[in-house]
């Protein structure tokens, strides 16, 4: 017969304190290691956003003396009527570049996923794309597109042959190419990680219920990628905020400013026209939009912090 034993009371509670101490040395510990980092953003993150507030109550051409403006940049710019335009060609990016991605971005991260010899290699191919300048990428696929002496016009294809950067809705399905061909395999690879992490025995469970594949990546996948689809169109929607360098050699916002974003804006105010101060206002309107689709993404995803796989059931 097992005879229990007794803990005294005072022993439980001094063991109790000690790992309440315990925990309480790792976690000043984490805290001393994330300082570094903290600093940084604080340096390179905080601090130049306060000063693109500041600039945004000034008149500066960018070499001279900086003079107070009040009010007066951003009365410049809310009434300017080419805001709206700029704010819905950047929304129109946004949202069409994240139906773009996403799903192709999913099924090839959970094809990735499966076990096959060269994953690793196409892995590290998918890759390459990311590394690339976006402006290298704008150049070679504005010779590409050329309608006189690119692709289509060396392969004798009428349709390949098109004025790409010439016409409002071709230009803007272009953008939404080259940045979805730069940005897909990233996200694959996101969503490769994140499928890799999923629990087999789910799978087995559900193949002996009689589902098949179908089921299973509606059923299975696809809830436990919650998390990961959240993350991942967080970093399309933020992402699509700055794109500029890509736009600005492949169409420099036409034709016609069909393709000019809110980021290209901010920067031909800023350095063609020499006009700081409209361009630091621009540049927290993108701030405060960038934090209120994080904060609204944030909330589709339940609200809450980092959770694991099992919780996206």
């Amino acid at each position: 017969m097992t005879v229990p034993v007794q803990v005294p009371p005072d022993q439980l509670s001094r063991s109790s304190a000690g790992r309440t101490a315990s925990h309480a040395v790792r976690q000043g510990s984490i805290a001393w290691m994330a300082l570094p980092a903290l600093l940084m953003f604080v340096a390179f993150g905080v601090v130049p956003l306060f000063g693109v507030l500041g600039l945004s109550f000034s008149s500066w051409d960018g070499l001279g003396s900086i003079h107070a403006a009040g009010l007066q940049s951003w009365r410049d710019v809310l009434s300017d009527p080419g805001l709206p335009h700029a704010l819905l060609i950047t929304f129109e990016l946004m949202a069409l570049t994240w139906l773009f991605q996403t799903p192709i971005s999913l099924l090839l991260g959970v094809f990735l996923a499966a076990h096959y010899r060269y994953r690793g290699v196409l892995a590290v191919l998918f890759f390459i794309p990311l590394l690339l300048s976006q402006a290298a990428i704008a150049i070679t696929f504005k010779a590409l597109l050329d309608p006189n002496f690119g692709l289509g016009a060396g392969l004798g294809l009428d349709f390949l042959a098109q004025d790409w950067l010439g016409k409002p809705v071709l230009a803007i399905c272009t953008v939404i190419f080259v940045v979805s061909w730069q940005f897909i395999p990233f996200h694959s690879l996101i969503y490769q990680g994140a499928v890799r992490q999923i629990p087999a025995s789910l799978y087995e469970a559900a193949q002996l219920d009689g589902a098949g594949r179908l089921r299973q990546f509606w059923s299975i996948t696809l809830p436990q990628l919650r998390n990961t689809i959240i993350t991942s169109s967080t970093l399309m929607v933020i992402g699509s905020l700055t794109f500029f360098d890509l736009i600005w050699v492949l169409t420099a916002g036409g034709p016609s400013d069909a393709t000019r974003s809110l980021a290209l804006d901010m920067y031909i105010r800023g350095f063609r026209a020499n006009l700081m101060g409209p361009a630091s206002a621009i540049a927290v309107i993108l701030v405060v939009v960038g934090l209120l689709l994080a904060l609204l993404l944030r909330r589709l995803g339940g609200g809450r912090e980092t959770s694991s796989q099992l919780e996206g059931m």
